[in-house]
C-alpha cells in the first residue's frame, strides 16, 4: 500500500515538474546548458588525465632511447677493446632497453591516437550539442511569438463576438430611430398635405394685383409711366371711398 502511494505522489510530482517545464521552456534549456558545460568540464579533466599519461609515457620512450643509445655505443667500444664479457653484458642489457622501448613507443602511438580520437569525440558532441542548443533556442523563440500570435487571434475572435453583441443593440436602436424618424416624415407629409395651398397662392395673387393696382395708381397720379408695361387705368372707387381733389372740383 505505502508502495502504490508513493508511486501515486510521484506521478503528481512529475505532472507538477512537467507543467513547470512546459511554461518555462528556456529555464529547462538554460539548467541543459549548465549540464553540458559540467559534462565539458569532466571530459576535459579525463582527457587531460589521458595526456598526462601519454607525456609520461613521452618521457619515458626518451629516456630509453638515451639509454639505448648510451648503450651501443658502450658495446661497441667495449667490443673494440677486446673486452668481450663486459660487452656481452652491455647487449644484454642494450636487447632489455630495447625491447621495452619498441613496448613504449607503441604505447606512445595507442595513447596519442586515442587523444585525438577522445579530442575529436568531444568537439563533434559539443557541436551537436551547441547546434541542438540553438536549434531550440530558435524553436522556443518562434513557440513564444506563435503563442502571442495565438493570444492575439483569440483576443480579435473575443473583441468581434463582444462588437458583435453590442452590434445587435445598435441593430435594435437603428430600427427604432429609423422607425421614429419615419413616423414623424408621415406626420410632416399629412401636416402639409392638409394646407390649403389653392387658397394661399389666390391670396398672394390677390395681394400681388393690389400691389400692382396700387403702383398703378401712383404712377397715374404722378403721371409716370412704369417700365416694360403699359400704363394701367385707374382703379375704380368702391363705394364709400373718399374722393379725390379733382373729382371734387368736376362736381
Amino acid at each position: 500500500m505505502f508502495t502504490r502511494l508513493m508511486n501515486v505522489f510521484r506521478g503528481f510530482l512529475s505532472l507538477f515538474v512537467s507543467g513547470i517545464e512546459k511554461r518555462n521552456p528556456e529555464a529547462l534549456l538554460e539548467l541543459e546548458q549548465e549540464n553540458l558545460r559540467k559534462q565539458i568540464g569532466s571530459y576535459n579533466q579525463s582527457l587531460a588525465a589521458h595526456a598526462g599519461l601519454a607525456e609520461r609515457l613521452m618521457s619515458q620512450v626518451r629516456k630509453l632511447e638515451a639509454e639505448d643509445s648510451d648503450l651501443r655505443a658502450k658495446t661497441r667500444a667495449h667490443l673494440r677493446a677486446g673486452n668481450q664479457a663486459a660487452a656481452a653484458q652491455l647487449a644484454l642489457r642494450l636487447q632489455t632497453v630495447a625491447r621495452e622501448l619498441v613496448e613504449n613507443r607503441s604505447q606512445l602511438e595507442n595513447a596519442e591516437e586515442t587523444y585525438r580520437n577522445l579530442v575529436k569525440a568531444r568537439d563533434v558532441a559539443v557541436s551537436a550539442a551547441r547546434a541542438k542548443i540553438d536549434g531550440l533556442k530558435g524553436a522556443i523563440n518562434d513557440m513564444r511569438m506563435k503563442k502571442a500570435l495565438a493570444d492575439m487571434n483569440e483576443m480579435a475572435a473575443g473583441m468581434i463576438g463582444q462588437i458583435g453583441d453590442s452590434g445587435d443593440t445598435l441593430n435594435r436602436l437603428h430600427e427604432m430611430v429609423e422607425e421614429e424618424r419615419t413616423k414623424q416624415a408621415g406626420r410632416a407629409r399629412v401636416a402639409k398635405d392638409s394646407i390649403d395651398m389653392g387658397e394661399i397662392n389666390l391670396k398672394e395673387a390677390e395681394q400681388q394685383a393690389l400691389a400692382d393696382q396700387a403702383l398703378a395708381d401712383f404712377a397715374a397720379a404722378e403721371g409716370l409711366t412704369l417700365e416694360g408695361a403699359p400704363l394701367p387705368q385707374p382703379a375704380e372707387r368702391s363705394m364709400g371711398s373718399t374722393p379725390r381733389a379733382s373729382d371734387s372740383e368736376s362736381a
